[in-house]
């Protein structure tokens, strides 16, 4: 386990950045936190790591966005937002079980929690606490 502070969106986004180099093809990472905590900067920043030019945006109302890794373009980084999330049954359709088993893809999956036993084994814990202003704990497991 490891634990990070940071004080601004830019240093969330760096530390996203440089743990893209980390964990690529095939990690699943769970990013668990209150509202405004920083799970969606933490994603752009990964996202940049990975060479992603277009801006990453919450996917709150639908769910899902996914993007195309400029390095290999059979690879994809996926951004899961569960937020708005109600019925589990919402998310037959976005093809999870293929998303997950597919060894290039990257998933980042926000309020993870709400996936219960869908949720694969296999994944990186990130959570985030909003301590106080700008400065977040982001403890990865």
């Amino acid at each position: 386990m490891a634990t990070f502070t940071t004080k601004s969106a830019e240093e969330t986004q760096l530390l996203a950045l440089k743990l893209s180099q980390k964990y690529q093809n095939g990690a699943i990472l769970a990013l668990i936190g209150n509202l405004g905590s920083g799970k969606t900067t933490f994603t752009q920043g990964f996202g940049k790591g990975l060479g992603i030019k277009d801006k990453i945006l919450s996917p709150t109302f639908i769910l899902m966005r996914q993007y195309s890794l400029p390095e290999n373009l059979k690879a994809k980084l996926f951004h899961l937002d569960l937020y708005r999330l109600e019925d589990i049954k919402e998310i037959g359709s976005l093809g999870l079980d293929e998303i997950f088993s597919n060894p290039r893809n990257i998933v980042l999956i926000e309020w993870a929690e709400k996936l219960g036993s869908f949720l694969p084994k296999n994944i990186i814990l990130i959570q985030f606490k909003h301590i106080k202003d700008n400065i977040r704990q982001i403890e990865i497991s």
